[in-house]
């Protein structure tokens, strides 16, 4: 058995030799990018009117200035014009360039307009009110974002906005999830008393494709020549492979002696963990094996805290407070139901209790685990790595 830090030090010594592909910003939503995106130009490009209203030169305000002749107007989209007397004043639009000369934005709300004369009514206007000014956002070449950032709407708005019409995305492995159980029966099937249908298939697909991955799915039963049968056709057509169940020490778990059958050389079976502790890892050159125990929320968990950071180089677990003293009098890690509120610009893990590695619909009510060391008690207040799933 290994603990939690050697499984990650192994794991970690068979990375994921990522690679790279270009897909249209169009298909590019939960993918991950491979690459920096830098800003081609300042964010936003010119002063930016923020409000349509008026637009001055705040001197004359200043001056005790009120009445203004309206001299044109500065639409969106239209080229910058020029304000032909620091007295007077040009409309402009949300989103238009700012005008030359000019340097405040009056709403219209704040002013009076008749006859092409504008009268402000207020008297505590300050100076570049309502201006969105070059490169407030971000300047030319600022890093907007990283490799290893996944895209989401947001990140796509970003990609548009400094033209990429292709993103460099990272590319995955092809991948196979087996599940593995005679208990377990198709979600369509109606099971008899002493079965119950496959869930945890479904959740790591679900998983994976947060990332952009597409996995095969598979179920094979506890049947030692079905699985001499069937397994090396399902491992050979795959890089990744991804198995739920049939790792512990039951007489029916045939899974860690087959893959050892066929090349796989195990690295790890079994971590001082709760729940995940039978997880199996093992390679050859050309697959990556994790067999996760059959326990949804210990498949669940082992996908988060070792699956996903495989495939992710550089992958950083956040931190966050956690809420409350918790006593772990395991001589293990612990991972810890938790659910996050953000509270005074910190995010804070509240424990969540539930009811064991089997309990997975209490997966409904928690946003990840924390990670807790062993035996030791961890007061309130200090920061613990945080495995999220939402």
């Amino acid at each position: 058995m290994v603990s939690v830090a050697e499984a990650t030090r192994i794991i970690q010594a068979h990375p994921h030799a990522a690679t790279s592909e270009r897909v249209p910003l169009q298909t590019s939503v939960g993918r991950v990018l491979a690459a920096s995106v830098t800003a081609d130009r300042d964010f936003p490009p010119f002063h930016r009117v923020a409000m349509d209203g008026i637009a001055i030169a705040y001197s004359s305000y200043e001056n005790g200035q009120r009445t203004y002749n309206l001299r044109g107007m500065q639409a969106a989209g239209a080229p910058q014009q020029r304000l032909p007397d620091a007295r007077a004043a040009l409309e402009v639009m949300t989103g238009a360039v700012l005008p030359e000369g000019c340097d405040t934005v009056v709403r219209y709300e704040d002013v009076s307009i008749d006859g092409g004369v504008a009268i402000i009514r207020i008297d505590d206007l300050p100076r570049g009110q309502s201006i969105h000014t070059q490169g407030q956002d971000a300047q030319r070449g600022t890093t907007l974002l990283g490799p290893g950032q996944k895209i989401s709407p947001a990140e796509v708005a970003l990609l548009a906005a400094v033209g990429q019409t292709e993103v460099s995305v990272l590319s995955w492995p092809s991948t196979a999830i087996i599940s593995t159980g005679d208990e377990l029966v198709d979600i369509e099937a109606t099971p008899l008393p002493h079965q119950i249908r496959r869930s945890n298939s479904y959740a790591l697909s679900a998983a994976l494709r947060q990332l952009g991955i597409e996995a095969n799915l598979f179920h094979v039963p506890d049947d030692r020549e079905v699985l001499k049968r069937d397994l090396p056709d399902r491992i050979n057509r795959h890089q990744l492979i991804i198995l739920s169940g049939g790792v512990s020490q039951g007489k029916f778990d045939f899974i860690p002696d087959m893959l050892r059958s066929l090349g796989i050389q195990q690295h790890f079976h079994q971590v001082s963990q709760r729940p995940g502790k039978p997880l199996w890892f093992g390679t050859s050159p050309r697959h990556t094996v994790f067999a996760l125990p059959g326990n949804p929320v210990s498949t669940f968990m082992c996908f988060h805290r070792y699956v996903k950071p495989w495939l992710i180089n550089n992958f950083q677990w956040p931190k966050v407070i956690l809420a409350s003293d918790y006593d772990n009098k395991l001589p293990l890690t612990y991972f810890l139901q938790v659910k996050i509120a953000h509270e005074n610009g910190q995010n804070i893990a509240y424990p969540v209790p539930g009811g064991g590695s089997g309990d997975f619909a209490n997966l409904k009510e928690v946003d990840g685990f924390i990670e807790l060391i062993p035996a030791e008690k961890i007061r309130a207040g200090r920061p613990v790595p945080f495995i999220g799933f939402r």
